[in-house]
């Protein structure tokens, strides 16, 4: 899950369970306003440990250092009272009304928890044992950035801000709604260039939806009434009810892969069903073979038109792996190499000559290439020339 929406989270929970104030008011600061604060930044926090990344020279801390002590589910008591000792040190340094270490510790706590969970939830992989283990457990049950988390965390907010006051409501709230209009339009025209089927009626929905959200509220303007913690807290609640849909559709798409393998007798080393934005509906099926990793796309929404209702035939292509020889070998004895494997779920090995120079891939097939004709992300490439010698490696730029 991307930062920002990490912190958008954090921000819901603040307010939705510790009601908390808003994070940007003209009011003094309270301690409800210092409590959504730490709930963000508790939010956020997992991902300093991208810093480390930025300044080291280490390509491969993407995939050896991302996710694991801050994302760690041992190490979170300890870096939620230390957060906590430090907001309190610096509330009292400013005398603003100060919350108790102990909730601010349970606020850090929900925070960071809530961040290692929604990083639970893609595909990318969390290390929440670290330092004990190193595995990445993945739940594959939504995309790295989804947009429709992110809207479900963010709107309960700016509606209970837009309803905390009758005072030019309709002007103040055009503008955030034609926000949502327009990023709705926008993803369907990136879901569009990238091939993404998208039903005729489901941009018009989202438009109907976004009007009635924004001002259904406001009928006998029982939306006035409503309390900021009560929006915040429905928006929890539809987010839960997000992720339960998700780990249903998840389940059947994970069905026809399972049907797929075996109504093709592949030798299963592993197989997956991985999300694709923008919609739950759409989902990348691969399995992973000692010959290659076959992918097949599935749509849930899609069905066989045939009486006897049976699903409809599902299409694939299989990425082959190279047949070995002493590059590849040489290749896949190199330490990092060996990281990107470890790494890797569902990874190819491709070969081919430039010149004199012999030069081995290893792509990892559970990243979906988002740009057409741009190469697959977490590629990572050896360059080795005539004598066996390694001229270069590391990741391809895109």
């Amino acid at each position: 899950m991307d930062t920002i929406t990490h912190g958008i989270a954090g921000a819901l929970i603040g307010k939705a369970l510790f009601r908390g104030d808003d994070l940007f008011t003209k009011r003094q600061v309270s301690r409800e306003r210092v409590l959504t604060w730490a709930a963000m930044l508790g939010a956020i926090f997992p991902d300093s440990d991208i810093i480390r990344d930025v300044l080291s020279r280490d390509p491969l801390l993407i995939i050896t250092w991302h996710r694991s002590i801050t994302h760690s589910l041992l190490c979170l008591p300890a870096f939620a009272l230390g957060l906590a000792a430090l907001t309190r040190w610096f509330v009292r340094r400013r005398r603003w009304e100060c919350p108790s270490f102990a909730l601010l510790a349970l606020v850090y706590a929900a925070g960071i928890l809530s961040h290692i969970l929604l990083d639970l939830l893609n595909n990318f992989g969390t290390m929440i044992w670290a330092p004990f283990s190193w595995a990445r457990p993945a739940w594959d049950l939504i995309f790295i950035i989804d947009l429709t988390v992110s809207g479900i965390v963010l709107l309960p907010q700016v509606l209970a801000g837009l309803y905390e006051t009758r005072e030019n409501f309709l002007l103040r709230s055009f503008r955030p709604w034609g926000v949502c209009v327009l990023a709705a339009l926008l993803i369907a025209a990136l879901s569009h260039w990238r091939g993404v089927k998208i039903q005729s009626t489901t941009v018009p929905a989202v438009i109907a939806l976004l009007v009635a959200l924004f001002f259904g509220p406001r009928w006998r303007g029982w939306g006035f009434r409503v309390r900021r913690a009560a929006w915040c807290r429905a928006g929890l609640t539809v987010l839960l009810v997000y992720i339960g849909l998700t780990f249903a559709a998840h389940h059947a798409a994970l069905n026809h892969v399972r049907k797929f393998a075996a109504d093709e007798q592949l030798e299963v080393v592993a197989l997956g069903a991985l999300p694709l934005p923008p919609s739950v509906w759409q989902w990348d099926g691969l399995v992973r073979t000692p010959h290659g990793v076959y992918e097949l796309p599935i749509d849930l929404t899609e069905r066989d038109s045939a009486s006897s209702g049976r699903e409809r035939v599902l299409e694939y292509r299989l990425f082959p792996e190279a047949p070995v020889n002493l590059e590849i070998l040489e290749a896949r004895n190199l330490p990092s190499v060996q990281k990107v494997l470890g790494f890797a779920r569902f990874p190819v090995t491709r070969f081919h000559k430039e010149g004199d120079v012999s030069v081995v891939e290893i792509v990892d097939l559970r990243f979906h290439s988002m740009v057409p004709g741009r190469p697959w992300p977490f590629t990572y490439r050896v360059r080795i020339d005539a004598a066996g010698h390694v001229l270069n490696e590391g990741w391809v730029r895109r």
